[in-house]
């Protein structure tokens, strides 16, 4: 059998290669053959890589020498040999997967370097200080990407040179120093690993291949694939590429600029740059760049063939660009091209003002978005009211509002904020680098005070849509002491500031946040969406606030309102519990008869807000013992009052309820007396709910309020639990409306949350109006787990593969989804007009969303901010499923 090709240089490959090549191999041969002035390379496939993990990290035999042959051809193109004393070639040695990952795996650059091509370099160059320059950073760069030897460790020697020198700056450091600096450098290495820095470049070259390939699995890695939903098994390829540089002088330079602002939209070049330095300067954070309008000032030429060539990539790949660039005296150079990350609303600019430039279709637009970057769009903005103290201004990198509490390093991050304690955190550092991933993703927002727009840490926080300041140079990270300092303020890790990423400015203290305003793209945007899918969306909302916010967010309906949620109210509560104690049914209608009003008046403010759309209220459902005090609070108050207090009245009264508590535990709560139970052994608190609902229409009618009352019996196994608790509510009804001497339109329908309730779905639909999964416990039930638990071992299950995603995410098509799919087909077969929807967790993601519209559901119910998001992945399922047609009619 022949095998694979390994090996491809740029021009044999194109931007439709992207699974071998990588997506940024195939655009370094897109642009290659396009024209533009790439430095010539070649790229190693991703099924090298995955063939070099399956090896135990080996590279697989040959490849060394089919590596070599490639060198040679680009040794023929660039007229330089490779370890060549007198003409050296150097190269840069660079990750690349399918799906752009910026930052988080290894880069090694000016790759050839030893004392002898040094020397070679100086003899052509005579430029000491750039060859120096490069010399150590490729000591520093390869000794932490490939040896393991800590950036920061050779930082400190750089550090410490600077500060002998009484210098701040790396390009203030002559050229003698700078040599004195790479002799420190190797020393510092030889003592580190035991033997001298490698002077043999195919030993470099081979070592760095083997470090790139080995950061497909390091953790920063794992933890972006994990959270953009990356396959594991994808691997990277390694780009090979000719060095060009950006620090020979003042001539020359290196930058990073897309095609549009990635924050906001709007067209025209966003970007930075840097004379006499490289690339890793600007993306990595370590010096502050300027903005990429400077480089029209400093040299208009170049600038004009920059634009020409933004022009160029932005027309032949109808996207917007992230491009990286290297000046080399005075000659430019297209050293990447990549989609450029960007937040949510500038995602829905872009998309819109393509659609009107006619660069893109309606449909393209649709789906060129991730549903879950619509939520961005929703995000808060500060309320800033009167004066408040300003901390520090720096660069707005990403859009929004953040109010948190300042940690100092990502280890603290991650473990207070969101994914540990979930407290409210900003991450405030010097600057940022790849291995803070953790700490951003957990965090509110960033800031930090170098680095500019185009820094791994922005790139970074805005695809995540992280509110993010970056380049704040005028405060000062003391992260020993546990302080940073600004505009005369010194601050602690842990007190409270305000971050306003739109703006660029940071203050002092705990501000309000308040929704942000939706732009006319957005709706645009998202007319287009609701012009395509089939799937109704609607949204879980209690309250009549959250039923308004629903319908400014577009939904049709509410799909799941929680009665027991009103329970929880401050001045409610006592009177729940009340109801909840009663010794006899007399009491306890007593305070049911006091709730009632309350209810009605909530039913009728959600009625109300939503205008006629339907409206599915389940009655209560969960356990009676989750609305009164904790059992362990009330024996540790119990125990304290017999020691302090002893004959007390309100000892009395404590061990009483604490004595009704401990009648109502529970095993296990989630199987015991809650819903449909709850209905039959209790039936006044359901009648009373009923009777509330009703009235609360009637009230609606009578005031010219147009309403559609679902009303949702919730846990049903067994027909009979439905029939039997629906006929009695159906009397509820009937004596409401005639109280109130009006007719309102009402239903009657459950929620399929029990493995048995789908089993049985052709009986129970024989009852119901309408089906709405309840997919929280349906997937719990089915797993045999408990979300409270399962984080103790739901990650492992998936970072092993035992199970492909987290089921409480996204439906377990194959299990879950096998029931619910059983459960449509069963129930419609009965009553085909039977109506079906999903009103749990589930029904705001998007990979779920296009589930439900595969098996047919009528609607998807979530919380308000995640409609957008819903209603986008809606329309591409249509859409998908369109193309998938298409594909299969050919």
């Amino acid at each position: 059998m022949e095998m694979q090709k390994r090996v491809w240089m740029f021009e044999e490959g194109n931007r439709d290669m992207r699974d071998l090549l990588g997506g940024k191999g195939a655009n370094l041969a897109e642009m290659t053959n396009i024209g533009l002035a790439v430095p010539p390379g070649f790229t190693i496939t991703t099924e090298v890589c995955n063939e070099f993990v399956r090896l135990g990290n080996q590279l697989p035999a040959g490849l060394t020498d089919e590596i070599h042959a490639a060198l040679a051809k680009v040794e023929a193109k660039i007229g330089k040999k490779f370890g060549d004393p007198t003409n050296p070639l150097l190269v840069s040695v660079r990750s690349g997967a399918k799906f752009s990952m910026p930052g988080m795996m290894d880069t090694v650059l000016n790759l050839g370097l030893n004392d002898q091509t040094a020397e070679g370099l100086l003899a052509l160059t005579h430029n000491e200080r750039f060859v120096w320059d490069a010399y150590r950073r490729f000591i520093m760069m390869f000794g932490d990407v490939v040896m393991d030897v800590d950036k920061k460790s050779f930082e400190a020697i750089f550090g410490a040179l600077k500060h002998k020198l009484g210098v701040k700056l790396d390009t203030e450091v002559d050229s003698a120093h700078l040599k004195t600096l790479c002799a420190q450098f190797k020393a510092h290495y030889r003592k580190r690993k035991g033997h001298a820095f490698p002077e043999d470049p195919l030993v470099q070259l081979q070592y760095s291949v083997e470090a790139v390939f080995r950061s497909w699995n390091n953790p920063r890695a794992i933890t972006y694939r994990r959270t953009e939903k990356i396959p594991d098994d994808l691997g990277t390829a390694v780009n090979v590429q000719c060095m060009v540089f950006g620090n020979m002088g003042t001539d020359s330079g290196t930058g990073v600029a897309f095609t549009r602002n990635p924050a906001n939209g709007e067209k025209g070049l966003y970007g930075e740059y840097l004379m006499n330095a490289q690339g890793e300067d600007v993306v990595a954070g370590v010096r502050t760049p300027v903005p990429i309008s400077q480089l029209a000032k400093q040299d208009p030429t170049i600038y004009k063939q920059f634009e020409k060539a933004c022009r160029i990539l932005e027309d032949h790949y109808r996207e917007m660009q992230d491009i990286e660039f290297t000046i080399e005296r005075g000659r430019l150079f297209i050293l990447q091209c990549r989609t450029g990350k960007r937040t949510g609303p500038a995602a829905v600019k872009i998309a819109v003002d393509m659609v009107k430039e006619k660069r893109i279709t309606r449909a393209e637009a649709l789906l060129r978005l991730p549903p879950e970057q619509l939520e961005q769009c929703l995000h808060p903005r500060l309320k800033v009211n009167g004066k408040p103290s300003v901390f520090v201004k720096g660069m707005n990198a990403g859009p929004g509002g953040a109010v948190g509490r300042i940690v100092l390093d990502s280890h603290t991050a991650a473990r207070l904020g969101k994914g540990g304690r979930g407290e409210k955190i900003i991450l405030v550092r010097e600057e940022t680098n790849p291995d803070d991933i953790d700490g951003m993703l957990a965090a509110q927002g960033v800031l930090t005070a170098r680095g500019g727009r185009t820094s791994h840490a922005a790139l970074v926080a805005r695809q995540f849509g992280i509110p993010t300041i970056c380049g704040a140079g005028d405060m000062h990270v003391d992260e020993e002491g546990r302080r940073v300092r600004s505009n005369g303020f010194q601050l602690k890790e842990g007190d409270w500031i305000s971050l306003d990423g739109t703006a660029g400015v940071v203050y002092i203290g705990q501000m309000q946040t308040e929704p942000s305003a939706i732009s006319d793209e957005f709706k645009t945007f998202m007319a287009w969406a609701d012009a395509v899918r089939r799937l109704g969306v609607r949204a879980n909302a209690d309250t009549p606030e959250q039923a308004a916010q629903a319908v400014e967010f577009g939904a049709q309906g509410i799909g799941l309102c929680r009665t027991e949620h009103m329970f929880l109210e401050p001045s409610r509560l006592p009177i729940v519990r009340q109801m909840i104690l009663a010794e006899t049914d007399k009491i306890r209608q007593v305070a049911l008869d006091k709730l009632e009003p309350m209810q009605r008046g909530d039913f009728y403010g959600i009625f109300k807000a939503m205008g006629g759309r339907p409206v599915t209220i389940r009655l209560i459902d969960p356990p009676l013992h989750e609305f009164l005090p904790r059992h362990d609070e009330l024996l540790e108050a119990v125990t304290r009052l017999r020691l302090t207090n002893p004959g007390s009245s309100t000892l009395k009264r404590k061990e009483h309820l604490l004595s009704k508590v401990r009648e109502m535990q529970e095993a296990n709560p989630m199987l015991g007396l809650r819903g449909c139970r709850l209905s039959i052994v209790f039936p006044q608190i359901v009648q009373m709910q009923v009777g509330a609902i009703i009235g609360a229409a009637c009230d609606c009618a009578r005031d010219g309020i147009k309403t559609d009352v679902e009303i949702m019996i919730p846990l049903v196994g067994h027909v009979n639990e439905l029939r039997v608790i629906k006929q009695k509510l159906d009397a509820v009804a009937r004596e409401s409306m005639k109280r109130a001497g009006r007719k309102v339109k009402y239903s009657f329908g459950t929620m399929i949350e029990v493995p048995r309730a789908a089993l049985t779905a052709d009986e129970i639909a024989q009852e119901a109006s309408f089906f709405s999964f309840g997919t929280n416990d349906l997937t719990q039930m089915t797993y045999a787990i408990s979300r409270d638990d399962a984080g103790k071992f739901i990650g492992k299950y998936v970072e092993d593969k035992i199970i492909p995603g987290d089921p409480t995410e996204s439906i377990d098509r194959a299990g879950v989804g096998k029931l619910m799919d059983m459960c449509v087909k069963l129930g419609r077969g009965v009553s085909p007009k039977l109506k079906i929807g999903i009103c749990g967790e589930h029904g705001g993601d998007p990979r779920s969303v296009k589930f439900c519209h595969s098996i047919g559901l009528d609607y998807v119910s979530c919380s308000p901010r995640r409609l957008p998001i819903a209603r986008l992945a809606a329309a591409q399922a249509v859409l998908e499923e369109s193309e998938a047609k298409d594909v299969r009619d050919k």
